[in-house]
């Protein structure tokens, strides 16, 4: 049978998601959880590859086993083998045809800013610090313009192994609560690196580097070289998956809650 699980880590700690057999990855932990209870070596496969230090409130994954498990044995059976800073918070058998990434429909992510004078101990590794004033009106302003269907190869990694660079952005936020920005990313796929991209954009113009129409000026270049900086890691979490009604996947546990 086919199990999908909803995952939420803290990743500062981990060699991102991949297993890489010398370093700490997510997958490695989770596939160690799971083959205890399932009695038998299992192999997990994700909604999204999250890179080191990056976080997830939604993550969304599948394995195949032969053993038979209620759904509340496998989320406290493997939560009980799990570090800390992983938990699954639901799991339910699903179609053969269901696959965690090639399911789904779409992604949501959230980068976060704490923004203000001095540093803080508890956000560190959780949100990316900047001393800086941000305009959060400038910067929504100018993320407007990358929503819609673009090609997006000034916002991706260098060495990014995506067959195209053609993505289309449903939803770009950017929002301020008390110290705090956000930048609500939703569409339907994403490339290496293209949310801290495009946050790396909108903090220059945040902090009036650069005019609001960078954002258009650099996704017309096609050059990730002239793209600006990638914002760090620990501001990045993957929040949400989305899949047809068909396979009825719950959404995460708090998926209206922002972390600001």
């Amino acid at each position: 049978m086919k199990i999908a699980l909803g995952v939420e880590y803290d990743g500062s700690a981990f060699h991102g998601w991949q297993y890489q057999g010398d370093v700490r990855s997510v997958q490695e932990s989770l596939q160690q959880a799971l083959s205890r209870v399932a009695d038998h070596a299992v192999t997990v496969h994700c909604a999204g590859r999250t890179d080191s230090g990056v976080h997830a409130t939604g993550q969304v994954v599948h394995f195949e086993t032969k053993a038979e498990r209620s759904d509340r044995s496998w989320v406290l059976g493997s939560n009980v083998n799990l570090p800390q800073d992983i938990s699954i918070s639901w799991a339910r058998e699903v179609p053969s045809t269901f696959h965690a990434r090639f399911s789904a429909l779409g992604r949501h992510y959230r980068y976060l800013i704490l923004n203000r004078r001095f540093r803080s101990a508890q956000w560190r590794d959780r949100a990316v610090w900047i001393h800086q004033p941000l305009d959060e009106s400038h910067m929504h302003r100018a993320a407007q313009v990358l929503v819609g269907t673009h090609d997006f190869s000034s916002y991706r990694a260098i060495g990014c192994q995506a067959k195209h660079p053609v993505r289309t952005v449903h939803r770009l936020q950017v929002k301020r609560v008390g110290e705090f920005i956000s930048i609500e990313v939703h569409a339907n796929a994403f490339l290496h690196h293209m949310v801290r991209n495009v946050a790396g954009v909108l903090i220059a113009i945040g902090k009036g580097e650069q005019k609001e129409s960078w954002t258009q000026e650099v996704l017309e270049l096609r050059d990730r070289t002239l793209g600006g900086v990638t914002a760090p890691p620990q501001g990045l979490y993957l929040t949400k998956v989305d899949y047809p009604q068909e396979f009825a996947i719950p959404d995460p546990l708090g998926a209206g809650f922002c972390l600001c």
